[in-house]
């Protein structure tokens, strides 16, 4: 028979503990490190709860879905954060830049000359982490490692605002070495924003630097 007390944490509660355990082994402050809840796929039944716990930064990953639910979020808690964390397409740039407080997906030219008309339009410069294809696949999104540092250049020269860089390392590896690689990339390049860590790896992600986490499981349960 197991006696042991069942915890009555919240969700929320558990990965907050988790963070700043990690960062006191890590020697970091827990104010340096953004836990982004990653809502895509979840209705408002199951975001509002955390908003309601005080919770603020969130995550999407599809233009539509947030502006099917976000507006009418944001009026009961406008102080609300959005962050786009998937693909973003360059013919939704400036939806996203209207809507979004932060992009972490900007990760190819075309892209990029979208979101400066878009940002130039609506004078409204939206911080964007830029996405490193950190494993080299074929078949994910990213800027490649070579071509890196030019393409730094080219947002900064186009008024675009880099926060930082952003990874998904390749599935079933130790994800480690891919964090520290790009922790190191991002040394390089003069950026401290580090967008990288989801639910089953974020705390070697905070070890390794990280500044904003991309929590969704841990927070709301497997998807459907």
């Amino acid at each position: 028979m197991d006696n042991t007390p069942k915890s009555s944490a919240s969700p929320l509660e558990t990965v907050n503990a988790e963070i700043a355990k990690t960062a006191r082994i890590a020697r970091r402050d827990t104010d340096d490190i953004t836990l982004i809840a990653v809502s895509k796929t979840q209705g408002t039944d199951k975001i509002s709860p955390l908003l309601a716990e005080g919770h603020r930064v969130f995550g999407e990953n599809r233009v539509q879905e947030a502006q099917e639910k976000w507006p009418a979020l944001k009026q009961d808690y406008p102080d609300a954060q959005l962050h786009l964390i998937g693909q973003l397409q360059s013919n939704k740039a400036e939806d996203a830049v209207e809507l979004f407080d932060c992009i972490h997906s900007l990760d190819r030219p075309s892209l990029l000359k979208a979101l400066a008309k878009a940002m130039d339009k609506t004078g409204k410069r939206v911080p964007c982490f830029i996405q490193v294809n950190i494993g080299d696949e074929d078949q994910k999104g990213g800027c490649p490692i070579g071509e890196l540092s030019a393409f730094i250049e080219q947002a900064r020269s186009a008024g675009v605002p880099v926060a930082g860089l952003m990874c998904i390392p390749p599935a079933d590896i130790e994800p480690a070495p891919f964090f520290a690689f790009l922790a190191k990339l991002a040394e390089d390049n003069g950026l401290e924003g580090l967008s990288m860590g989801m639910s089953s790896d974020y705390p070697v992600a905070i070890m390794l630097g990280a500044t904003h986490i991309r929590v969704g499981t841990a927070l709301f349960g497997e998807r459907g």
